[in-house]
């Protein structure tokens, strides 16, 4: 059966033709010294219909690996033969990347203002902007993050694993990790979700950092995903991917007293209940505690921040099924680097 040809794409006032690529700009408001600020949003529209993917960085403007994942994506010749249309945002909190911090001017946490309101906040207005402008025209998305500032997060995907669709796009990613994550209220992966639109969420490395091993791993799962919605074509391969491990919980290990922590373990190790995971002493080194995994599991995420306070999260632990085997599996599907370094 023959494919449809596809119409126009309009999106702001802009219409983009079939089989071209345009960049169009949000105009998301001024700054106080007068200067336009635009939310720039990259459009590649296939000749043939098909799904509409959008692709999100920077929601939190420190979180800066997911706009070089985005480059890449695309820079990538098979664009060329795209069916449907991909809608790439690699900067949503552009107030944020001017700034290199996680919060909008107002400090408001723009991923828990969605879907905002036109006559809102500095969040509510830039929230609304992009889901009148961009999500609303989505049929999928993938929306791009890192670890917060001194943390390091394993490759992983977080969504909404009870969704079929959603999970035959979590494996298609191909992260070394998915996780069935609760959606938090005023997150895009909220709103999304109430809209019927399968959104996965990718974690990996760390704030203001590039950590080149999460950024192929993103490109590649991007890759996977579009190729799975028959937006690229299909590749033959001889021996079937292995399959990503899949988290039952994830718990973080905080820290029973305050001082300076050293690390036992890398990200993706295996480890077992009890096990010593880290050791919080004093300048001096006159007193010693140990950090304990409270259960079997594998790292997924860990803060690189020596310095720590009572309480602090420190060690972010998942529950899996043969936890030996996962931890295996999650370094043959790192190649064997830790992510965190």
């Amino acid at each position: 059966m023959a494919q449809r040809r596809s119409r126009p794409f309009h999106i702001n006032g802009v219409s983009v033709p079939p089989g071209t690529r345009e960049t169009v700009q949000l105009d998301v408001a001024q700054l106080y010294t007068h200067t336009p600020v635009n939310m720039p949003v990259h459009v590649v529209h296939g000749r043939r219909d098909g799904p509409v993917l959008c692709l999100s960085a920077a929601i939190h403007g420190d979180e800066i690996n997911g706009i070089e994942i985005i480059r890449r994506v695309l820079a990538l010749p098979q664009l060329r033969r795209i069916r449907g249309t991909l809608l790439a945002v690699p900067i949503v909190n552009v107030y944020g990347v001017l700034a290199q911090t996680r919060y909008l001017p107002d400090r408001r946490d723009l991923n828990r203002s969605f879907p905002g309101s036109p006559s809102g906040s500095l969040a509510a207005r830039l929230a609304n902007l992009f889901v009148s402008q961009v999500l609303a025209r989505a049929s999928h998305a993938i929306d791009l993050h890192t670890g917060t500032a001194h943390r390091s997060n394993l490759p992983q995907i977080r969504a909404n694993l009870d969704d079929p669709t959603t999970l035959d796009l979590a494996r298609s990613f191909a992260a070394p990790v998915i996780i069935n994550s609760d959606l938090r209220d005023g997150s895009l992966r909220h709103v999304a979700d109430e809209r019927g639109i399968p959104v996965l969420l990718y974690e990996a490395g760390e704030a203001l950092r590039f950590d080149e091993e999460s950024i192929r791993l993103g490109v590649r799962g991007v890759v996977g995903v579009m190729r799975r919605l028959g937006m690229l074509p299909r590749v033959r391969v001889k021996y079937p991917p292995r399959q990503p491990v899949q988290v039952e919980m994830t718990r973080w290990v905080r820290a029973e007293s305050s001082g300076i922590l050293r690390t036992t373990v890398r990200l993706g190790q295996h480890v077992i209940k009890g096990d010593r995971i880290g050791l919080i002493s004093d300048p001096f080194g006159d007193t010693e505690t140990q950090v304990n995994a409270g259960f079997s599991g594998i790292v997924i995420g860990r803060v690189n921040l020596p310095l720590v306070h009572e309480g602090d999260a420190l060690f972010h632990v998942a529950r899996v099924r043969e936890p030996e085997k996962a931890s295996e599996l999650v370094e043959e599907l790192t190649g064997g680097n830790d992510s965190g370094n």
